[in-house]
């Protein structure tokens, strides 16, 4: 209601201005005419005249009336060049400010929370570098103030930035109309006051924040540079610390390129995702959803039966895997492109120059226009007491220690309940381990909407996971040879019996050992990077899980081509690594996949949302399958088909997200994907019916009346 009357209140202002036709008197002919009332009224009472000025100058610019730049003109003719210039800076400036008040405060909330999205980077931007964007517009007169006042109100600029830099950046352009003002008698119109060499020069200074900037970024990059020697010349143009996910894809569009490029491991080729995450994982989960069918086999009209099966063998083939994947990410295919590649451990010594301690014993340094950080992370280890006596597995190192069981532990304990814990609890029960989940939140998958979570736990108890949520680890103990995890569940300890104890509360990123404390590079839970992925040091750029903000293989491939080329060929065009469209899935069953806002995040965040469902139950697909679990979910625009998020469980739900990542990259809405054809029968059809009740949900009921009029009517 307040917005609502300040509306009208403004809007009958300025209805009253016109209808009394007071714009008359703010037209160059009005102030001609009553110049010589206004300095009689000056010299009988200059104070309240020049009090009575500046007010009705706040006023015109605060509500955005016509005539700014006429009363700018009257300042310097009844108030001279010092006088008038210091009325009409201050007075402009806060008429702004109050006018950019004003927009934010009845429309930056609406406009944030409706068009927020499609804002984001403008927003970013704005926080960022508000101050020289707006100081750029100030200084150029032929960009319209009053709507610069507007628009700058619907951004996150701070209100006393606005007010300062206006104040600033106006100056030029009010000296010239206020000098203007004190020959009001020779000008005939207002476009007498700018000449064509007078704007350019306005726009030649307008590009003065721009270059400022570039001199302040050169003086950054000197002040960072200055205690270092720069090489006269490079054995490399780009070095890759690490061959996972972000170093494979940056060497490789590197060499693509025909740079000189080295690659160096410490470890194993592939890094965490081939040979700890990603691939044995996915392998393990196959087996122990095999072993889950079999016994399950009543529900396909088949006889069920009990797996009988040697816990080695399952542990032989995930290595097998491993084995047949590893050509993709060896040492002599990326040789073959045309990529040194150096297994050793690398260490900064200066930011141009590397040191590598090769396994072999020696050690070599080598030079590089850029580096690029690709480090990866670890499975974090909380510093619980007695962990050193009981022992402990993680998702790193389970693989190995696992590979000689005839049989998978009897009793294991799995520390956290995120996606990694979650898939790796579900498959050591259904190979037959006694499971118990414990995690200390108040549900698992905590990043996911509460039904998606609520679905996944209820099958993991289905498949004999005890789910403890709101259980805080305490310690680890050793007694009578057998191990305990003690925990803190509201006030009370549990004591929970265990043969092994899997860690799984999270990675943190490898930021040790590579020489980052003696460049000073700042690190905190990661690598600090700009949008360019650069670090300190505009020439060492970091990506994947040491960078953040997501600890994806795919995100870690997505950021390394923005990494690469900005390195590369950062000198000609840089670009920002984009994140509006990162889509990920947990590999449970069913399995839970999700692209853009959950419908929790839309919540919290007070995101405008339409929410539309599809459950499986209904696809003929799923019901040949015999697999009705899951759903899927679309977050839309309120009243607009434009994806905003989408999040799908159940069967083959990352192969299904693809479709919903292609049409939010592209800006395709439901309609288009409810147009396009899909097989039957197929598990893809799900997405075209979910956009199929998002078009009933919309559907024209007043159109379709009249339809039916119009076909009962042709009936006769």
């Amino acid at each position: 209601m307040k917005k609502l009357f300040i509306l009208a209140a403004i809007a009958a202002i300025a209805t009253a201005f016109f209808m009394l036709d007071l714009h008359q008197w703010l037209t160059l002919e009005g102030l001609k005419s009553g110049l010589g009332r206004f300095e009689s009224w000056r010299s009988e009472a200059p104070l309240l005249t020049a009090g009575g000025f500046f007010l009705l100058y706040v006023i015109v610019t605060s509500l955005s009336l016509p005539g700014a730049a006429v009363m700018t003109l009257a300042g310097g003719a009844l108030f001279g060049l010092g006088q008038g210039l210091l009325l009409v800076s201050f007075a402009s400036t806060i008429g702004a400010t109050l006018a950019f008040l004003v927009s934010r405060y009845l429309l930056q909330s609406w406009v944030q929370s409706r068009f927020g999205n499609r804002l984001s980077a403008i927003n970013r931007g704005i926080e960022r570098d508000g101050a020289f964007y707006l100081f750029t517009l100030r200084l150029v007169p032929a960009f319209p103030f009053f709507l610069i006042n507007l628009l700058m109100g619907l951004t996150p600029i701070k209100a006393w930035t606005f007010y300062w830099v206006s104040q600033i950046g106006m100056l030029a352009g009010t000296l010239v109309y206020v000098n203007a003002g004190t020959q009001i008698a020779q000008l005939e119109s207002l476009s007498g006051i700018l000449s064509p060499d007078l704007l350019i020069s306005f726009a030649l200074l307008g590009l003065f924040p721009l270059l400022a900037k570039k001199l302040i970024g050169w003086i950054q990059r000197r002040r960072v540079y200055g205690r270092w020697q720069k090489p006269a010349r490079f054995d490399r143009n780009l070095i890759v610390i690490g061959a996972g996910a972000g170093g494979l894809v940056s060497a490789y569009i590197g060499a693509a390129v025909k740079a000189k490029v080295t690659l160096i491991e410490a470890h194993k080729m592939g890094g965490d995702c081939l040979n700890y995450g990603c691939v044995p994982s996915k392998a393990l989960i196959k087996s122990a959803r095999v072993a889950h069918q079999m016994r399950q086999a009543e529900r396909y009209g088949l006889e069920a039966s009990s797996p009988r099966f040697s816990f080695r063998a399952v542990m032989a083939r995930i290595h097998a895997v491993i084995r047949q994947v590893e050509p993709h990410d060896s040492v002599e295919r990326y040789t073959n492109l045309g990529v040194e590649v150096l297994q050793g451990h690398a260490q900064l010594i200066d930011p141009w120059t590397v040191e590598i301690r090769l396994h072999e014993g020696e050690t070599l340094r080598l030079t590089a226009r850029s580096i690029i950080l690709a480090t990866g992370a670890s499975p974090a280890v909380p510093p619980l007491p007695g962990l050193d006596d009981t022992g402990y597995v993680t998702s790193d190192t389970l693989w190995d220690r696992f590979a000689e069981r005839d049989t998978p532990p009897e009793r294991l304990v799995v520390l956290g309940g995120g996606p990694i814990g979650c898939e790796l609890s579900q498959s050591f029960a259904r190979l037959g381990s006694k499971v118990t989940q414990v995690e200390r939140g108040q549900r698992l998958m905590a990043r996911e909407d509460p039904e998606v979570a609520e679905l996944v736990q209820t099958s993991l108890q289905d498949d004999g996971v005890q789910v403890l949520t709101e259980h805080g680890a305490l310690r680890t103990e050793r007694r009578d040879g057998c191990n305990y995890l003690i925990c803190d569940h509201q006030g009370q300890e549990v004591v929970l019996p265990f043969d092994e104890l899997l860690i799984a509360v999270g990675r943190q990123p490898r930021l040790t050992g590579y020489g980052l404390e003696t460049l000073g590079i700042e690190t905190q839970r990661t690598l600090t990077t700009n949008a360019y992925l650069e670090t300190l040091y505009p020439n060492i750029y970091a990506v994947g899980d040491v960078a953040g903000p997501y600890q994806f293989t795919h995100t870690a491939a997505h950021q390394a081509w923005y990494a690469a080329v900005n390195a590369l060929f950062g000198q000609f065009k840089r670009f920002r690594a984009d994140y509006r469209v990162i889509p990920w899935t947990t590999f449970t069953d069913p399995e839970v996949a999700r692209v853009g806002l959950s419908e929790q995040e839309a919540i919290e965040r007070g995101i405008p949302h339409e929410v539309t469902r599809y459950g499986l139950d209904d696809l003929d697909r799923a019901i040949a399958e015999s697999e009705r679990k899951g759903f899927v979910k679309v977050l839309t625009e309120p009243g607009k088909d434009r994806i905003l998020g989408a999040c799908i469980v159940g069967e083959h739900a990352g192969e299904l997200l693809a479709e919903f990542v292609l049409a939010m990259k592209h800006g395709l809405g439901l309609n288009k994907v409810l147009g396009t054809i899909h097989t039957y029968p197929t598990w893809a059809e799900a997405n075209k019916y979910a956009a199929g009740e998002w078009k009933k949900a919309h559907a024209p009921d007043a159109a379709l009346k009249w339809l039916e009029r119009y076909h009962a009517w042709r009936r006769g």
